[in-house]
């Protein structure tokens, strides 16, 4: 946050190209962090509630993304003078007189456009008060959560991790790439090849990045009750129908406004859905998400390269129409490929290590209640549960979460209570779980009948 406040702020003053590419490069790289960081703290502080967590994000990326430019223009006014005006203005020999030669030897010096200057110093000045309340939250002291984040990585262990990581960096390389295109290059589309009008064009811009950030509003309520694979599912259903009605009917204005607004609801939830879904079947650390948003890093510097190329070599072919077909297909085609491996069963090995690690979670001395431990202290207390012989059988994973849990409830209670919820029938134990013999803390000892 701090790189990117000074990287802002410098930016108008630089006199030099060099200086202006060391700036913007700063600017980059400490963008490129925070995109990585801000979705990994996300999901390291909600985790399995972090889906509308992250559409919140998302959404406030879009939102700024629309709004900054119009506010920037209604409060500075325009940061560049037209060609129109520079015309106009001809006989004011001032303005357009060149500074001298001795002037662009300077490195460092205040723009005559007060306006630009102002529109950058208020966005970094933004950006550094961002960063004082990051600081604040960086000194806050964190409750230890190492237990739960090894027990959330152990059920969240999928066979495939490495290939699934690489499939999601070829995903979101297509996906960014084309959203980042196409809203870069609809409004050249729409004057050169449609023969639309600039304010039709730009109108036609505006409905992309309207429905875009609307959408990604919309998500933060739909991510409470849809699933993550869900919600890609109908982006891509979306994306694909809208990119082949561009395709077909790349002339027809109605059909352009219209594609376009469902373009940009589609293509709207994917990035944060996809997150919120590779989240569930492994655990995501800096790394793993750091390898995911340079794919989509790359493709948002590749795609356009390769669209603005093509439509200079070709200008009657629609290739932004082509490119975002191609990769609505691409995405369609990779997610399922992608789900058929998280949900791949686990080798026997994996299991086995999923098996003893919640054996252990169920006889951890931390579960011990302050009545047992003043009964026969902490030591005592962790021998004797440990005596206690526990048997898993082979279960579904709904039903062995679900045992996990009733279990670990029941051992927080009275000695009294817990054995009253072993021999009630509403414990979900069908033929899941088997506790044998007798244990001290228990004052009714459970006989093998009552077990079964």
């Amino acid at each position: 946050m701090l790189g990117a406040s000074v990287g802002l702020s410098l930016v108008p003053f630089c006199k030099k190209a060099i200086l202006l590419v060391v700036m913007m490069a700063v600017f980059g790289i400490c963008t490129g962090i925070l995109d990585t960081g801000s979705n990994v703290l996300i999901l390291h502080l909600w985790r399995g509630e972090a889906a509308p967590h992250l559409q919140a994000l998302h959404f406030t990326f879009a939102l700024g993304a629309f709004l900054a430019p119009l506010l920037a223009k209604l409060a500075f006014g325009s940061a560049v003078p037209s060609e129109n005006h520079m015309i106009a203005d001809v006989s004011n020999h001032s303005e357009l007189t060149l500074p001298p030669a001795a002037d662009l030897e300077v490195i460092f010096g205040v723009p005559a456009n007060k306006n630009l200057l102002w529109t950058y110093v208020v966005i970094g000045t933004y950006t550094l008060v961002m960063f004082s309340l990051f600081i604040v939250l960086f000194f806050q002291k964190i409750p230890n959560q190492e237990k739960a984040k090894e027990a959330a990585q152990k059920i969240r262990t999928a066979k495939y991790q490495s290939v699934l990581l690489g499939l999601l960096f070829i995903f979101f390389f297509f996906y960014v790439g084309a959203e980042v295109t196409y809203g870069s290059y609809v409004f050249s589309f729409a004057t050169q090849h449609a023969g639309m009008s600039e304010s039709q064009a730009a109108g036609l811009n505006s409905a992309f990045w309207g429905t875009f950030a609307t959408c990604r509003g919309i998500a933060i309520c739909f991510a409470t009750c849809l699933q993550p694979g869900t919600m890609i599912v109908l982006s891509n259903v979306g994306s694909l129908l809208s990119s082949l009605l561009l395709v077909i009917f790349d002339k027809n204005h109605l059909c352009l406004w219209v594609a376009t607004a469902l373009y940009g609801a589609s293509m709207a939830t994917t990035f944060p859905s996809g997150v919120s879904w590779i989240e569930q079947y492994m655990t995501i650390k800096g790394k793993s998400a750091a390898l995911f948003v340079i794919g989509a890093a790359l493709g948002e510097m590749v795609i356009p390269v390769v669209v603005g190329s093509l439509q200079g070599k070709c200008p009657h072919l629609p290739g932004i129409l082509y490119v975002s077909l191609g990769s609505a297909i691409a995405t369609g085609v990779l997610f399922p490929i992608m789900y058929k491996l998280a949900t791949a069963p686990l080798s026997s090995k994996i299991q086995e290590s999923r098996k003893s690690e919640d054996q252990k979670a169920l006889l951890s001395p931390s579960r011990f209640n302050d009545e047992d431990e003043d009964d026969y202290g902490e030591e005592g207390a962790e021998e004797e549960w440990n005596k206690v012989d526990f048997e898993m059988i082979e279960m579904t994973d709904t039903m062995r979460n679900s045992v996990i849990e009733t279990s670990r409830k029941i051992l927080r209670e009275s000695p009294t209570e817990i054995s009253s919820h072993l021999l009630s029938s509403d414990i979900p134990f069908t033929s899941s779980l088997v506790i044998t013999g007798n244990s001290p803390v228990n004052p009714l000892p459970l006989d093998r009948e009552k077990n079964d």
